[in-house]
């Protein structure tokens, strides 16, 4: 692969990305050929294409980047707070390729070492499988009871703070049924006027979200203990530790605070 010097470079230890610091205090993604480190030769590049149609490039190494005035290393989802949105979510797409490539090095029809193809396939030479970069889909719902929304405390959440009811789809449901299935089984509610808000791609480590508003119809809450520790209905000036922004889920919660909910799915 022939690289473009001038392009931007995400380089990751694990989850944490290098970032090099702006005399202003702010920090941005390295651009050149100036990085404090090279690809070794056991240390495949990943040219990714960008939704913009921009290139960049990402590769992972075996050991942190030492602190420096000049650089240092982030954690993928506190890069949201210090870098342009835009420099997060191309660093999110790239993190998807490297884990992509690390779980997909052989066949799982045959058990071959596959070869890349293209940026975003690779192929079983035997038996002549193909292998994409996989995304599971999730719904995450914001549920209305009058002036007041549910909120519930995963047992997963890293915090104290209190989310949205949220799922993956399973095989042959639509997005729509997965938002019923879940809000029954994890709360025990019937809900009703499902209405889509948005997506959102979520790279720990290769998801996407899918964002909805329904309102609650039936049923008193009874918490899926093995999923969630907390629940219940909350007003507006009674709000719990809310998510932080990088998520839909905060943007569910603040488009509900900001009342640009009521032309969705209201009856």
């Amino acid at each position: 692969m022939e690289y473009d010097l001038s392009a931007y470079w995400f380089v990751f230890f694990k989850d944490n990305l290098l970032i090099q610091k702006n005399n202003d205090g702010t920090c941005r993604i390295p651009c050149g050929n100036h990085l404090p480190v090279v690809p070794s030769l056991n240390q495949k590049v990943h040219r990714v294409t960008l939704p913009t149609g921009i290139q960049v490039y990402t590769f992972s190494i075996d050991y942190p980047i030492i602190e420096t005035e000049k650089w240092s290393m982030i954690g993928l989802r506190a890069s949201f707070d210090c870098l342009p949105l835009e420099d997060y979510k191309a660093a999110g797409k790239a993190y998807q390729i490297l884990y992509w490539d690390n779980h997909s090095r052989y066949c799982p029809v045959c058990g071959t070492p596959t070869q890349q193809q293209t940026d975003i396939m690779k192929k079983c030479l035997q038996c002549g499988h193909e292998l994409y970069p996989p995304i599971s889909t999730a719904i995450i719902v914001l549920v209305r009871r009058s002036d007041e929304i549910l909120l519930v405390h995963a047992r997963n959440f890293r915090g104290t703070f209190f989310g949205l009811v949220a799922g993956f789809l399973e095989a042959g449901e639509t997005l729509e049924q997965c938002v019923r299935r879940e809000v029954m089984e994890e709360t025990g509610l019937s809900i009703k006027n499902i209405s889509y808000f948005d997506s959102q791609p979520w790279p720990y480590p290769s998801g996407l979200m899918v964002g909805f508003f329904a309102d609650y119809e039936s049923g008193e809450i009874k918490l899926q203990q093995d999923e969630l520790s907390a629940g219940a209905f909350y007003s507006r000036d009674n709000l719990p530790e809310l998510p932080r922004k990088l998520s839909i889920a905060r943007r569910l919660i603040d488009a509900w605070l900001a009342g640009k909910d009521r032309n969705l799915g209201r009856d």
